[in-house]
């Protein structure tokens, strides 16, 4: 693996950003930073979707994690000395930490229980957030969290940044299962779990949004740089929402 350090605005003691890696046989890993940040995430986001627009025909596949975009090509039609180029060169031509969220972006509203016997951790992640129940399922309902990445499993998305308050560590110790539609949250952030699956963060909601379709035409529900927010209700209006079909009650704008 070889990488280039480019100058750009975002620098630590280690070195400046984004750093541009060849990984593999055919793949480059561009890094905007080397923990999660707004900036890094928008950046990240941003320059995916540059690399969508400039259509080069050896670029087979792009993707995004927290701060990184990835992008696989073939090294037949393009040797690897030759993308690297390009995409120092895509990257020099703007400020991607500034640049604007992509285009076709919507924002979901998500009919979520918080607490209770749906989601019996609230209390506790709420204790370890210094804050009430009832505070802390406030401004988790007042906050426009971004899915920053999609991962762990199909079409599951980590969404964020929750206040500081929601800097709380993961459990020690696994919870045996959560439900599909699960709310959970550690390190600021919210993961909505598209599959029944153990977990190390505290379950404080569950919803009826199933975000896996595999029979859809695009399975993949949520999209990065979507936004989310959870409308609290009561607990006896959830068996209701079986009948509001995949979207469990959920219901999406789009966004600027």
């Amino acid at each position: 693996m070889t990488e280039t350090s480019l100058v750009s605005p975002q620098q630590d003691g280690a070195g400046r950003w984004p750093r541009v890696a060849l990984t593999g046989f055919d793949g480059i890993v561009v890094r905007f930073a080397d923990s999660l940040s707004e900036p890094a995430n928008r950046a990240a986001l941003a320059f995916r979707a540059a690399l969508e627009r400039a259509g080069w025909s050896a670029v087979l596949e792009t993707s995004t994690s927290l701060v990184s975009t990835y992008l696989r090509f073939d090294p037949l039609g393009c040797d690897h000395a030759r993308m690297q180029a390009q995409v120092e060169t895509l990257l020099a031509e703007h400020d991607w930490y500034a640049q604007p969220l992509p285009e076709g972006r919507k924002l979901w509203r998500v009919p979520t229980v918080f607490g209770g016997d749906l989601a019996p951790q609230l209390p506790e992640a709420a204790a370890r957030a210094g804050l009430s129940a009832d505070e802390a399922v406030r401004q988790i309902a007042e906050t426009r969290l971004r899915v920053q990445t999609i991962g762990f499993a199909p079409g599951q998305p980590y969404l964020g940044e929750l206040p500081p308050a929601f800097d709380i560590p993961r459990q020690t110790d696994l919870t045996p299962q959560v439900p599909e539609g699960a709310v959970v949250v550690a390190i600021r952030q919210i993961v909505l779990f598209s599959v029944s699956t153990p977990t190390g963060w505290r379950h404080i909601g569950q919803t009826r949004f199933r975000l896996f379709r595999p029979d859809a035409p695009d399975p993949f529900v949520l999209r990065p740089g979507d936004e989310v927010l959870f409308d609290p209700i009561p607990p006896e209006h959830y068996a209701a929402l079986a009948a509001a079909g995949p979207d469990g009650g959920a219901r999406w704008e789009a966004l600027p």
